[in-house]
């Protein structure tokens, strides 16, 4: 019943707050790991300037000046953005940079509808791939439904770095799409 409310839709400059709104609640919900050393308060530091006026601004005018390589849809519910999801077609690959759903709307069939909007944009000779944390089991498994498996590369990326030092540990999966020799 909820998926008759929602609607997948290309972001626009109006959505910002709701797509940081989403990935602030996301982050809390998933992130924080107590054998990593990642806290509650970690992800808080690192979304401390995100609501900011500026830094709305520049994400609206982002989203207003996207590069014809990416695309950025959101899910709506009403006029509530729920999810969102952003991908980057490079030179040897697609790359899905985020798929994220509020918690309270997760499990509901969101994650798939902005999947099958998302999968329209990609390009058909190149494979498809995905860098998620370790941990993050719900996206694992998600992900490998989709058909994506892990490619045993293992990483930190310094953007991460919370402000305790710790950092997400991040594996890449992918999605076969060629016959490479």
């Amino acid at each position: 019943m909820l998926e008759k409310n929602v609607k997948i839709l290309h972001a626009t400059p109006d959505d910002a707050l709701g797509i940081l709104n989403v990935l602030h609640k996301t982050w809390l919900d998933t992130y924080p790991n107590d054998e990593i050393g990642i806290t509650e308060d970690d992800i808080e530091d690192s979304y401390k300037d995100s609501f900011t006026e500026g830094n709305v601004t520049r994400l609206k005018d982002k989203i207003a000046n996207i590069p014809v390589n990416q695309k950025r849809i959101v899910a709506k519910n009403d006029n509530l953005v729920v999810g969102v999801s952003t991908f980057v077609e490079n030179e040897e690959n697609n790359q899905l940079k985020t798929m994220y759903v509020l918690p309270d709307f997760q499990g509901k069939g969101i994650g798939q509808m902005l999947w099958n909007e998302m999968s329209k944009f990609f390009n058909p000779n190149k494979d498809i791939i995905v860098q998620v944390a370790t941990y993050n089991v719900g996206a694992i498994n998600f992900y490998k439904k989709k058909g994506f498996v892990d490619t045993g590369k293992r990483f930190t990326d310094e953007h991460f770095k919370m402000k305790s030092g710790a950092m997400i540990p991040e594996m890449e999966m992918v999605i076969k799409t060629k016959n490479l020799p």
